[in-house]
């Protein structure tokens, strides 16, 4: 875990040059790795909230907290109790602040600008399993997660003044009617109004969204939907 940690380039990572400090990322994550009780964990996420992935004192999240949220579930799955623990609280921290202006996106490997929440939470539902187990803390952690939820595109076809979308929803869209971010190839297009038409059933993903006033066509398929609320939200 310690040769993951030293071969991120933490000073490479953008971030706000008043707040972030690339230092207190590496050697924070470094020393909750390797944290072996109480005292030890407790200065490890001081480093950690005191500039490395956020800056707790004014609720704010660096887009170091995306890189260093797979990082801080294998400390919870590997680490010391305590290391654990302070992994959660970090991660749930860096999930409820705000980004800097200028800092409040990250890029995902298909070149798509992803808010920082969303990439956090993506993170964590890849870990839903091990995250369940843990008990009523991190499976709180996976519902705030929850509420950012991506929508990928399979199919559409033209229905009642609007299109039906059908694909794979990750995450938790709520009733009521959204605007959401649609990406594609590096695109960012907003959605005004649309709603959970089916929702997934049993262990499946599959879904169905009704998206007002578009047409199937500016719809294609593969691309991906997030709230839109997640792509405002700055400190």
């Amino acid at each position: 875990m310690l040769d993951e940690i030293d071969a991120v380039d933490w000073g490479s990572i953008p971030g706000h040059p008043d707040w972030y400090e690339p230092g207190r990322a590496a050697c924070g994550l470094s020393t909750l790795a390797e944290a072996t009780n109480l005292v030890q964990a407790a200065e490890s996420g001081s480093r950690l909230a005191g500039g490395g992935i956020v800056h707790g004192h004014s609720a704010a999240v660096f887009p170091a907290a995306v890189v260093a949220t797979p990082l801080l579930l294998d400390i919870a799955q590997q680490g010391h109790p305590a290391a654990r623990d302070t992994a959660l609280g970090l991660l749930a921290e860096a999930l409820s602040c705000y980004p800097h202006a200028g800092y409040t996106r990250v890029m995902a490997p298909d070149g798509t600008a992803v808010p920082i929440c969303c990439a956090i939470a993506h993170h964590l539902r890849a870990r839903t399993d091990f995250l369940v187990g843990l008990g009523k803390r991190a499976k709180s952690l996976l519902a705030v997660a929850a509420e950012h939820w991506r929508f990928e595109i399979r199919e559409c076809i033209a229905d009642s003044g609007g299109t039906a979308a059908f694909g794979i929803l990750a995450g938790c869209l709520p009733d009521g009617v959204h605007a959401a971010e649609m990406h594609l190839a590096g695109a960012i297009t907003v959605l005004s109004e649309l709603t959970l038409e089916y929702p997934p059933v049993e262990d499946s993903l599959e879904a169905c969204l009704r998206v007002f006033a578009r047409h199937p066509g500016e719809l294609p398929p593969g691309a991906m939907l997030l709230p839109a609320e997640c792509g405002e939200r700055v400190h």
